[in-house]
């Protein structure tokens, strides 16, 4: 597949599955099941599909870090078992370690308590150059927080601060903040993996049964599933509120990992696509020394080179 037709076929799909506009998303409108009519006999096709798309994230991403310009975030949240660290696996298998920065955020340490909630996400930020991947974010604090307001008080803010705007207010906070980050080239793009109840809890019985998953498995995750009406709304309320057209939201569905992946790296494809990345264009200067250094590699540069011909000659 030419190049050109990847990149177009990529944000052909990523565009279905992209939010920009937080007023008109309704959750329900997201089948967790839909491959865009493909079935399971169109499974080899995909992962076909998906490997030339790792391989042109590598070209892209070299282009990227060689230009030293943008960088790229991507955060992806997902309830447990859509699949958040596979997707990151393999959409990013080609990508070169120097230019990928991946951070997971569990429960805050008491360090990052003592801190305010952007804080631990802020510092570990990607550098111009490479794309930094957040596994959970601060989205986390109007998720969990939310559905656990006890979580709440162990962040120690001042008790008129936490009044029934709080969760608007994040909102507003994370918009101006990511907002912020496009105005300094980080491009954000963020990911919501939506599996159905169904098949979590197929992938939960499986981590039980499978002794090779067993340690995926945690009794917390399970208790999770109690609270899954409040999850679902609490992710609805926070698309709506921070789907932006410079930093939207790709929900995602997650009951098939294969389609999943395919989704993830269309939209990845098309992020820096989006940036016009090319490498570097050598200055007079830098063309001449690098005439210069090819001369004296081909043996044109003088005595030196022809010194240690003689000295090996010996």
């Amino acid at each position: 597949m030419a190049e050109k037709q990847l990149i177009k076929n990529a944000r052909s799909i990523a565009g279905k599955f992209r939010v920009t506009d937080g007023d008109a998303f309704r959750l329900k409108d997201v089948d967790p099941g839909d491959t865009l009519s493909l079935g399971s006999e169109d499974k080899p096709r995909a992962k076909e599909a998906l490997a030339m798309g790792v391989e042109a994230l590598a070209d892209l991403q070299d282009m990227l870090y060689a230009q030293d310009r943008w960088a790229l975030l991507l955060i992806f949240q997902a309830m447990d078992a859509a699949g958040k660290d596979g997707a990151i696996k393999h959409v990013m298998s080609g990508i070169n370690p120097q230019g990928c920065q991946v951070f997971s955020f569990k429960a805050p340490t008491s360090e990052e308590l003592d801190h305010d909630y952007l804080w631990r996400c802020t510092r570990s930020l990607p550098e111009r150059g490479r794309i930094g991947i957040f596994n959970r974010s601060y989205y986390e604090e109007a998720l969990v927080v939310r559905v656990h307001p006890e979580l709440l008080t162990k962040q120690k803010l001042p008790s008129r601060l936490v009044t029934k705007d709080i969760w608007k207010e994040r909102f507003q906070d994370i918009r101006g903040f990511e907002r912020y980050l496009g105005r300094n080239g980080v491009v954000v793009r963020k990911f919501f993996l939506h599996v159905s109840k169904g098949e979590q809890k197929r992938r939960f019985l499986e981590r039980i049964d499978n002794p090779a998953k067993n340690w995926k498995f945690s009794a917390s995750d399970a208790a999770e599933r109690g609270y899954w009406d409040d999850y679902m709304r609490a992710y609805e309320d926070l698309i709506q509120s921070t789907a932006t057209k410079d930093a939207p939201w790709y929900v995602v569905p997650a009951d098939n990992k294969w389609f999943t992946r395919v989704v993830v790296a269309a939209a990845v494809i098309d992020a820096l696509d989006s940036l016009d990345l090319h490498y570097p264009t050598m200055t007079k200067e830098q063309r001449a020394a690098l005439a210069a250094a090819r001369a004296a590699l081909d043996g044109k540069g003088g005595g030196p080179r022809r010194r240690s011909m003689s000295r090996s000659s010996r």
